[in-house]
Formats: structure tokens, sequence, C-alpha cells
């Protein structure tokens, strides 16, 4: 009885893998077969048409030597950390207030500052690349009716401007992200820790500074990793409102779709997407090993 009884079991359990069995395959048919097949084609000259040519490791001693892939590196670390610093400041901020009790309508206000994230990035370059035409755009039309510029300016025709720009409009996107994130953090806090401290005499900026704060370390680093993460991957935004502005915002994103889908050289745009690998791994991990140092410090004092 207890052999027919174990038989039945198994047999009931193995119907589970049809219930997982959707997932796998979804994922090793367009996840995992393409992340090795792109592995494959970065040692192989591939034009998308005739089958790939194996040139060994060519692709990558073009990609370490050519300017425009560094060019492109220092683009994209411009634009994040124009971003990301307000970004980040904007959303600790908004997540302290809006977790005090005195605050009235913080889901409004959450859900106001989420807002911008819903709006797909495509849609948001394009009302960028609309209001700051410099012939026909919005902005010029409004400070040159204030009388605040005699001619319209070009904005994407200067550099520095375009990356301000596109750094303005990642941060807008993504703040209420972390704002969302932080405040998840904050309501992990236990009050009977903020009671004790207003008990013992400390204010406002000594509880932030002195449990907020120190508590809120973990969800902190995990902001600044995904934050690295998708900051190395700026794509749509600089692609459609940065068109116009030239090499100024091409990111390492915008430079590996213009290898593959503009001049067809699939073979080494893989390698570009490797190298980028590579580099969102080298920054996370300084983060990580940053973060513990400074644990390892806080602990021994």
């Amino acid at each position: 009885m207890r052999k027919t009884k174990r038989i039945k079991s198994l047999k009931k359990s193995r119907f589970g893998y049809f219930f997982i069995a959707p997932y796998f395959i979804v994922f090793l048919i367009f996840g995992l077969y393409p992340i090795i097949y792109s592995f494959y084609t970065s040692f192989s000259k591939w034009d998308g048409f005739s089958p790939p040519v194996f040139i060994g490791l060519d692709n990558y001693q073009r990609l370490f030597t050519n300017l425009e892939f560094y060019h492109s590196i220092l683009n994209t670390l411009i634009i994040w950390i124009v971003s990301i610093v307000p970004e980040l400041i904007i959303a600790l901020l908004l997540a302290l207030i809006l977790n005090e009790r005195f605050v009235k309508g913080k889901h409004v206000f959450r859900a106001v500052f989420y807002f911008p994230n819903i709006v797909t990035a495509i849609t948001i370059g394009v009302l960028v690349n609309l209001m700051f035409d410099w012939q026909t755009g919005s902005i010029n039309k409004l400070l040159m009716a204030l009388h605040i510029t005699d001619h319209p300016i070009n904005w994407f025709g200067h550099s520095f401007l375009a990356q301000i720009i596109i750094s303005a409009v990642m941060c807008w996107q993504w703040f209420g992200v972390n704002m969302l994130i932080f405040t998840a953090g904050l309501q992990s806090i236990p009050r009977t820790l903020y009671e004790a401290a207003e008990v013992d005499g400390a204010n406002r900026f000594q509880i932030t500074m002195n449990i907020t704060l120190p508590l809120l370390k973990p969800v902190i680093l995990f902001t600044v990793i995904t934050s690295i993460i998708g900051g190395m991957q700026i794509f749509e935004v600089p692609l459609v409102a940065g068109n116009a502005s030239g090499d100024s915002t091409q990111t390492m994103m915008v430079y590996l779709y213009n290898t593959a889908f503009t001049r067809f050289q699939y073979g080494y745009a893989s390698s570009i997407s490797y190298g980028m690998f590579i580099i969102i791994l080298i920054f996370s991990i300084i983060s990580l090993l940053v973060s513990r140092s400074r644990k390892k410090n806080t602990q021994s004092v």
C-alpha cells in the first residue's frame, strides 16, 4: 500500500513540471540562446545576411582601441552622474517628507511623482525633442515671448546643453521610482526607535542622521546599484531626443544600436554588448566594495 501511494504521489508531482515548463522553454529560446549566440557572433564578422565568419578576437581588439567607444562611455557617465545625484537626493527628501505623519494626501503625491515613469521613454524623447527644437520648440518661443532671449537657442547643437537636458529628463522620469523604494525602506523602520529618540530629547535632524539614514543604508545601496545598471543602459531618450546633437548624446546603448542596425556590423555590436557587461559588472563590484568598507569602518568605530 505504501509503495502504491508513493508511486501515485510521484506521478502527481510530475504534473508540476508541465506548469513550469513554459517559463523555461521561453527562457531557453528568447533568453539563453540569444546570449550564447551573441557571444559566438562577437568572435565573428556578420552583417545579418551572409553566414557569420569567425575572426577570433578582432572585434574585441577593435573595441578596446576605438575612440568612439570610449567617447560613448564618457557620454554615458556624464549623463548618468548629472542625473543620478539630484535624482537620489530629491527622491530621498520627498520620501522623508511624505513619511511624516502630519503630511496629508500622501498617496496622491506619491502617485503624481510616480506618474512620469508610466509614460514610455520613447514618448518622453519625442516630447523633449519637440519642446527643445530650435526652430519650432515651445521652450524657445516661451523664452522669446518673455524677452529672455532675442534669438532661438540651438539646445542640441551644444554638447553640454544636450547632455544636461537628457540628464534632467532622466532625473524627472525616475525619481518617483526611487522615492517609492525609499518610502518602503522608511516604513520598515520601527516607530519605537523614533519614539525612544524623541523621549531622549533628539530633534528631527539628529533622528534623521543617527537613526533613519544608517538603517536606510541597504536601501540606498540597492538604489545605487540598480541606478548603475540602468544608467549604463540609457537608450531611448538619448536616441530620440538627442538625435540632432550628434556624438554628444551617443551613449553606449545608442552606439551599440547604431553599430548593429545602422551599420549592420552585428559581430562588432555583440562585442560591444559584452564590453558593456564588463563595465557594468566593474561599477557594481566597486559600489559593493565601497559600501562594505564603510560598513566595516562604522562597526569598528
